[in-house]
């Protein structure tokens, strides 16, 4: 379960602002190139690639700020820090993504509906389509491992993996066009990457909800924690337990620890206490846990 992005060594180990940062310079330069490509080539499909790579560099600049703020530390107005900064940019992300989709969508339809009568440059098409699907595979190799550990570099990873899905369609549509002259597969092309890029951003957007409304991160099963507590000596039973999380890869664990008197009153409580968050630490990879001892008949005031 220690599967951190610091582990890896080389350029995919630094850090996350400064991968988002180069990955933003790719994205930026592909995007010009497709502009200018769609214009020579009166290409809808490197159109929309482009504008999505625009959409993408918006979010990449959300992405980075965010990545810088989540990095200052905690003060007495924000006790837990800027980690959530990473959540709403991420948040962000995802809308720019679907409204991306709904534009690609609405001209693509459109132009099978009223075709042009502008020719495809189906040569040229392939050679741009080519050029970004390189840079994005670069762009997600520098991402892959940073993303399993931050939304909001999980955030860019899929834009960029939406990026290198639509110019390999590209690619294809533009082979089509340059052996059997049929145009429509620049306008179906166009429809497929909309099509494609949704299911990624309603996954951005269910697992942004599952944070801020404090769910239990995946993989996090509370009943073995509890197991786990249980197995202490001194525990005799535990109770309001809450596990969420800050952002992906930082878990939070509050719990209620009913205890024999004698670990509160021999002085056994500090080594319990720290028993318990090794455990957390090493079995959940929680480093973030609070836990109140009770004595055994102990009872919460009634709120009033």
């Amino acid at each position: 379960m220690h599967d951190h992005a610091h582990d890896v060594s080389g350029v995919r180990g630094q850090a996350n602002h400064r991968l988002l940062a180069i990955s933003l310079s790719l994205t930026s330069v592909v995007m010009l190139v497709q502009i200018v490509g769609a214009v020579m080539t009166g290409s809808l499909a490197l159109l929309a690639d482009a504008a999505h790579m625009f959409a993408d560099a918006s979010a990449l600049v959300i992405a980075l700020i965010a990545s810088v703020v989540a990095a200052r530390p905690a003060n007495e107005r924000n006790t837990y820090g800027y980690q959530r900064a990473e959540v709403f940019g991420a948040l962000i992300n995802a809308v720019l993504l679907i409204v991306l989709c709904v534009w690609i969508a609405v001209e693509a339809v459109q132009r099978l509906l009223h075709p042009s009568d502008v020719e495809v440059a189906g040569g040229l098409m392939i050679v741009v389509a080519t050029v970004g699907l390189i840079a994005n595979a670069i762009s997600m190799w520098l991402l892959s491992a940073a993303q399993r550990t931050s939304i909001n570099v999980r955030g860019a990873y899929l834009e960029v993996l939406g990026d290198l899905i639509g110019s390999a369609v590209v690619v294809v549509a533009a082979i089509v066009i340059t052996v059997t002259g049929w145009m429509p597969a620049d306008a179906l092309a166009s429809l497929l990457i909309a099509v494609m890029i949704v299911p990624r951003a309603i996954t951005l957007l269910r697992e942004v909800f599952a944070v801020l409304g404090e769910r239990v991160p995946e993989g996090t099963d509370v009943a073995t924690i509890r197991e786990h507590i249980l197995a202490a000596d001194g525990v005799a039973d535990v109770h309001d337990i809450h596990v969420w999380q800050l952002t992906r890869g930082a878990p939070v664990f509050t719990a209620h620890v009913v205890v024999a008197l004698e670990v509160l009153t021999g002085g056994s409580s500090v080594r319990l206490l720290s028993q318990l968050q090794s455990c957390l630490a090493d079995h959940f990879d929680v480093e973030h846990s609070t836990f109140q001892f009770e004595p055994a008949g102990h009872r919460e005031p009634e709120a009033h």
